[in-house]
């Protein structure tokens, strides 16, 4: 199988021991993480989206701007566009791109951030409605007649476009979800599907249950997972720098002003409160893996999770590169073959990663391969 690297791209620099300073939108920046990415190994990058941030589609097109060869995952909420025109978009920078555009899909956390743009559907009905979107989206890409459509939540007539994406085989629909109603839209609609850092057995029974979900639909799934490495020379220094992030987190929690009307539910660095704690599935599942130990299998450190109530993907890997390498080629053997890694120092970790990690995953994946092949 081949294996695949995405990173991350914000707006501007922050993660969760970061005080956000300078502009909302800071182009250099972009610009500067973009091309490190490009230069250090990547194959895509995701843009996030979130009821308070810049636009993700408009902030992959800047970052594709200044790369040749870079791929983008662009986050993206059912519901808030039309459909119809969200196709449009989509293939339209696919084209601009040449083929570099594939699109994340996510359909809700917490449900006060949904309400903050005008979304006050239940969880069951935001994935009923995700499961019609994303039909429209792929009737739009296939390109035939125009065509109609009466559901729940759309009723189009002689819907079509000029536009189609750039390849044949369209533009990559990854998703997020962890709960029944998300695994089984995953399972009929989706090419990808994303899980946060778990340890290897809550994974593979994860891994296990979409797969399942897609063959009831014959369909195969490629399957990704997220990861915070904190690598170092020796493993004991890395475990001493995963405890200085813990508790540069905890002390820029205490920094920050209570949430008010809403302000703070974008700060990854917050201290999670009743209103802004995740409430989907995938960070529930953090969550009680947190609460546990915050130390799983060899080298799967909760840190973070624990203070953060399991916002975005926040678990990660703790050791030398060769250490990690091995620890991500371990949960290749339960069939994933996507990583996507991001760093506490952005910037810094990315050169890293694409100097000492990447490659040594990228060998290793190689030789399991040909040890497959010939045992074969």
């Amino acid at each position: 199988m081949s294996i695949e690297f995405i990173g991350y791209v914000s707006a501007r620099e922050q993660t969760e021991t970061l005080d956000l300073s300078g502009p909302e939108i800071d182009p250099a920046y972009i610009a500067a993480t973009a091309l490190i990415h490009e230069r250090s190994g990547f194959d895509r990058v995701l843009v996030a989206a979130h009821s308070t941030s810049p636009d993700s589609t408009l902030i992959a097109q800047y970052a594709a701007s200044v790369t040749s060869q870079l791929g983008l995952l662009i986050a993206h909420r059912p519901g808030f566009t039309a459909p119809t025109l969200a196709a449009r978009q989509f293939a339209t920078l696919d084209h601009i791109t040449q083929g570099r555009v594939a699109v994340h899909i996510i359909t809700g956390g917490n449900d006060r951030e949904l309400e903050a743009d005008g979304d006050h559907l239940s969880k069951v009905e935001r994935y009923q409605r995700t499961a019609e979107y994303l039909q429209i989206l792929r009737r739009e890409w296939a390109g035939d007649r125009p065509f109609d459509h009466d559901g729940r939540f759309y009723r189009l007539r002689n819907a079509s476009s000029s536009v189609l994406p750039y390849q044949p085989e369209g533009i990559p629909l990854y998703f997020g979800g962890a709960s029944e109603e998300a695994i089984g839209v995953a399972g009929e609609l989706a090419d990808g599907y994303a899980l946060w850092g778990e340890p290897r057995a809550n994974a593979a029974e994860l891994v296990e249950k979409v797969r399942s979900a897609g063959q009831r639909h014959n369909r195969s799934l490629r399957f990704s997972i997220s990861f915070r490495p904190i690598i170092a020379d020796t493993e004991e220094e890395a475990w001493e720098r995963a405890a200085i992030i813990q508790k540069q987190v905890e002390t820029r929690q205490a920094t920050i002003l209570p949430a008010q009307n809403g302000i703070a539910l974008d700060d990854a660095g917050a201290h999670p409160t009743e209103d802004t704690l995740p409430t989907n599935e995938g960070s529930r599942r953090l969550q009680a893996i947190a609460a546990k130990s915050a130390r799983h299998d060899e080298r799967l450190w909760t840190g973070v999770a624990q203070v953060t109530g399991g916002r975005w993907n926040s678990t990660s890997l703790v050791g030398t590169a060769d250490q990690v390498a091995d620890s991500l080629l371990q949960y290749y053997r339960l069939g994933i073959e996507t990583f996507l890694i991001r760093g506490f120092d952005p910037l810094n970790d990315a050169i890293r990663y694409g100097r000492d990690l990447i490659p040594r995953v990228r060998a290793l994946v190689e030789q399991e391969d040909k040890l497959r092949h010939t045992s074969g």
